[in-house]
């Protein structure tokens, strides 16, 4: 059975979105080590589809289906199906690519694409969807790319308990460390 994986860029106080939405922690901390680009290409080719809110969508479908100077990894992304959530949303469009597929029950969508064949499902940023995904029991793996900086204000990743099981920690040389978490049920 698939799983779905949440993927969530932190600060090391666990804020996933500055006061003004903005990511900037991100961008600071992730540039230039090969290895974590290594890694996130690894783990691109572990997925085939990518859950996104309609918040989260808005936000990425100017950038990444003309995201050249992202080279492999956007290519790699841009191909992958994806699926938003939205009880609004008309139409999903990704610039060239397919189109994202809407549904007003992302619950019962990962149900129903977890007992089909394929690789995993990645829940990309979102973290509204990823909390009622929580609440549902839907979210197998948690893995955090946490940068090595503070913000103490802003969106804060967890505000509800969690029991998670460590699966790996992998430290990179830019400060950037990758935990990744089975979820405990």
């Amino acid at each position: 059975m698939r799983k779905l994986i949440v993927q969530q860029w932190t600060t090391a106080d666990t804020i996933v979105a500055e006061e003004d939405g903005g990511l900037s922690f991100v961008t600071a901390s992730a540039q230039g080590d090969k290895a974590l680009q290594d890694f996130a290409l690894t783990f691109i080719d572990t997925v085939d589809t990518m859950i996104l809110g309609a918040n989260t969508y808005a936000m990425s479908k100017d950038y990444w289906p003309t995201a050249t100077d992202q080279g492999v990894y956007a290519d790699k992304l841009n191909k992958l199906n994806k699926v938003v959530a939205s009880t609004t949303l008309k139409e999903a469009p990704w610039g060239e690519y397919s189109p994202a597929t809407i549904t007003p029950d992302p619950v019962a969508t990962i149900r129903e694409l977890k007992q089909q064949e394929g690789k995993d499902l990645w829940l990309w940023g979102s973290i509204t969807l990823m909390k009622s995904l929580f609440e549902a029991g839907e979210i197998d793996e948690v893995h955090l790319r946490v940068c090595p900086t503070t913000r103490a204000q802003g969106k804060y990743l967890f505000t509800d308990k969690q029991e998670l099981g460590l699966l790996g920690a992998t430290p990179y040389d830019n400060g950037v460390i990758v935990l990744r978490y089975q979820v405990k049920k």
